[in-house]
């Protein structure tokens, strides 16, 4: 439950699956896979990904950006989308719901990988104040995060997986996995995206 959690949104199922593939070779955790716009918010809605991956073609409409209208008037959940479109008209579309990030297929591993990336880093800006620190923050909470919890919880806001926040830290996968367990205990959340949220509710 500690790592990045991300929805796909695909209705071809062999591209789904070379999707799922590449996030688990990335060390993502694909929590669910839609293929459709029903389904689609059905699961954003029950899972709380932290990141969308949103097809903007399903089942012959361009339901990919009903979908992003949804997420950004009810879940502020980061979305990327993947498609075949690269004309001007639909990519100005695209531009108007915010998107993260866009990736034209055919795409590769790396290509995904690093979109994600900066598509995390780039909403943890856009969520939190440039300026939190470990005093500030346990001052509103009722148990307060240790030191290291508190370098924890920075890198998480910076999109880093467990494997890049244990390796800044010279500590195992595990140990991060125990930062970020006690941090959702302290904090009462359950993922990365509503830590984030809760948080920068309360630093506002």
């Amino acid at each position: 439950m500690s790592e990045i959690r991300i929805l796909i949104v695909e209705d071809d199922p062999i591209i789904c699956e070379d999707i799922r593939d590449m996030l688990s070779n990335a060390n993502y955790n694909t929590v669910g896979v839609a293929y459709n716009k029903k389904k689609a918010i059905e699961t954003i809605d029950e899972l709380q990904p932290d990141l969308v991956l949103l097809d903007i073609n399903l089942e012959g409409y361009y339901e990919g950006f009903d979908i992003a209208e949804y997420i950004n008037k009810n879940s502020k959940t980061p979305f990327i989308y993947l498609t075949s479109y690269s004309g001007k008209q639909i990519i100005d579309r695209a531009k108007k719901t915010l998107p993260m990030g866009y990736i034209v297929k055919p795409f590769n591993e790396k290509e995904l990988y690093s979109t994600i990336e900066i598509a995390l880093y780039n909403f943890s800006r856009f969520m939190l104040p440039v300026a939190i620190n470990r005093e500030t923050i346990n001052s509103l909470l009722k148990t307060p995060l240790t030191q290291k919890e508190f370098e924890t919880l920075k890198g998480l806001y910076e999109g880093k997986t467990n494997q890049l926040l244990a390796e800044d830290q010279f500590v195992s996968v595990n140990t991060i996995k125990t930062h970020i367990k006690n941090i959702y205990e302290k904090m009462n959340t359950h993922t990365r995206l509503e830590t984030i949220t809760v948080l920068n509710k309360l630093l506002h």
